[in-house]
């Protein structure tokens, strides 16, 4: 029996989108030559079950009060800066806008969850993903995983 929780998620993600049994799901992921690209697609897909709905022409009617679905939303609207350019209050504001018409408390969680560092009344993407406890990170997508290390980095994709 498989104890690894992240082979399980993959196995169990290609049953969902397959219809294979576990075993023969099993089988394939495990012969799988990049596992890394299986569970990419598992985060985006996980991603998008949890912020497609909430999005309607690029903006939402509210902020998800869970803390995993919140930070699936923040990874979107972070999708909307430049990595590396650093923005007034006021511009992150009207991107922000965009988004939500609370903006200051996006600001805030942006900020708060490390994917915007303030300084100065400025704000600028973070340099790195940050570092997260074990209980943090069970509050948080594996999207941030996946992706914003590469976003971050400046690939367009974030892969």
């Amino acid at each position: 029996m498989t104890k690894d929780s992240d082979v399980k998620q993959v196995v169990r993600a290609r049953m969902a989108r397959t219809g294979e049994t576990y075993t023969a799901a099993r089988a394939a992921v495990l012969a799988t030559p990049d596992p890394r690209r299986e569970a990419y697609a598992v985060a985006r897909a996980e991603q998008e079950r949890l912020v497609g709905r909430l999005f309607s022409d690029g903006r939402i009617e509210r902020v998800p009060a869970r803390r995993k679905v919140r930070a699936a939303v923040l990874l979107e609207v972070l999708a909307r800066f430049e990595p590396g350019r650093t923005y007034s209050e006021k511009e992150v504001n009207e991107v922000l806008l965009g988004v939500h018409e609370d903006f200051a408390y996006l600001r805030r969680e942006l900020v708060n969850y490390h994917y915007l560092r303030r300084e100065d009344g400025r704000y600028r993407t973070a340099e790195a993903a940050p570092q997260r406890s074990a209980q943090q990170r069970q509050e948080i997508p594996a999207w941030e995983e996946h992706w914003l290390p590469g976003f971050l980095a400046g690939r367009a994709s974030g892969q």
